[in-house]
């Protein structure tokens, strides 16, 4: 008589929006051993991914490095190298503070705040959590730091130079801070706050931002591609940004390009505006507003006037990072939280104390095939 092993899927369970939130993406993933997945229970979870764009699983403080990276990597087989790749120039790219290598699994990045006497390899690490601080036009007063807070950049994980972006991101939970919360303030005018678990991560669905536009700026958005600057984030190093974290002011302080590393034109991305679902086929508005440099427009023509580039960004994506739409995920130490890095965009949030010690895990991996477009 034959048997045949029972496979166990995992369950998924959609968020419950807090009072007053209107997110309609979120979901938490159990029964489930990640160290041995099977290709059917990977299937439920990638289902699971692409129709709720952030998902958690609870409790994965033993998850090694080597299974972070192999899960991340099932997502796209063929991808091999880190999202933003060997970054040219680091010290001058403003991502180079706040990622620090796992010795034995280079495609796994440390990051957090304080001091780390060891951990997987890293020894005497001082880990330093972005503040916006060193990015924003302008900042919280120092007197109220530790209360108040912003978005600190509004980005989608990516080179946008040479490498495609991941599919997906995944963020362990080893060590989180306690107690604290922080009023986000937006300070753009808007009188609009949130309350904040002490660094949080914010999320926004991309597809939320695509739905809420006019029907007008909808067949805008369908039909019109942005052209993102060379060596981004060199290129933005002296710019600042606007105060809820969404994008650039433009004040002519962008590097020029005999100022940057070689340019290859080949290597500059021309991306859709909107990213199709591979699961849903669902449209999502996914720019990185930060690094954008040109708008291609349907006929052809290319704007090619920052500040316009900039605002018209900005007024398409600005209705969907209003409080009731971001999810801010409220970290638990053994927390994995896997996003849908073509579906969302997400910020650092927080400002921490010296001694508040938060280390995490992150990893990505650039993409085998550009976004998808209408």
């Amino acid at each position: 008589m034959s048997t045949t092993a029972t496979i166990t899927l995992p369950t998924v369970r959609p968020l419950e929006p807090p009072i007053g939130s209107e997110i309609d993406f979120g979901a938490q993933i159990d029964g489930v051993d990640l160290e041995n997945l099977t290709d059917e229970q990977f299937a439920s979870i990638r289902k699971a991914l692409y129709n709720h764009h952030v998902v958690v699983f609870k409790n994965q403080h033993k998850l090694s490095p080597k299974a972070q990276y192999e899960l991340t990597k099932r997502f796209d087989p063929v991808s091999e190298s880190y999202g933003h790749g060997k970054t040219i120039d680091a010290k001058r790219s403003i991502l180079h503070p706040d990622l620090k290598t796992v010795p034995h699994q280079p495609q796994v990045q440390v990051i957090g705040n304080g001091f780390v006497p060891s951990y997987e390899g890293l020894e005497n690490v001082q880990l330093k959590h972005p503040h916006h601080r060193t990015f924003h036009k302008d900042h919280v007063p120092d007197e109220k730091d530790y209360d108040f807070t912003r978005f600190y950049r509004w980005h989608i994980d990516a080179a946008l130079y040479g490498l495609h972006p991941p599919q997906v991101t995944t963020l362990l939970a080893v060590n989180v801070p306690k107690g604290r919360r922080q009023t986000l303030l937006y300070d753009d005018g808007s009188e609009e706050t949130m309350d904040v678990p002490l660094g949080t991560t914010a999320f926004v669905s991309g597809q939320r931002m695509y739905d809420l536009l006019s029907p007008e700026d909808q067949e805008f958005v369908r039909t019109s591609k942005v052209e993102y600057a060379p060596h981004p984030y060199i290129w933005m190093s002296s710019a600042r940004s606007r105060s809820t974290g969404l994008g650039m002011h433009s004040e002519g302080r962008e590097l020029p390009d005999s100022e940057l590393p070689p340019i290859d034109t080949e290597k500059i991305m021309v991306y859709p505006m909107c990213w199709k679902n591979p699961e849903t086929g669902k449209l999502s508005l996914q720019i990185h507003p930060s690094a954008v440099h040109k708008i291609h427009l349907a006929d052809g023509t290319v704007i090619d006037d920052l500040e316009r580039v900039r605002d018209i960004v900005y007024k398409l994506q600005r209705p969907a990072i209003s409080p009731q739409y971001v999810y801010p995920h409220d970290w638990e130490d053994g927390d994995l939280v896997l996003f849908n890095n073509r579906g969302v965009l997400h910020s650092v949030v927080g400002a921490f104390k010296p001694d508040e010690v938060r280390l995490f895990r992150q990893c990505n991996l650039a993409g085998s095939e550009p976004p998808v477009g209408p």
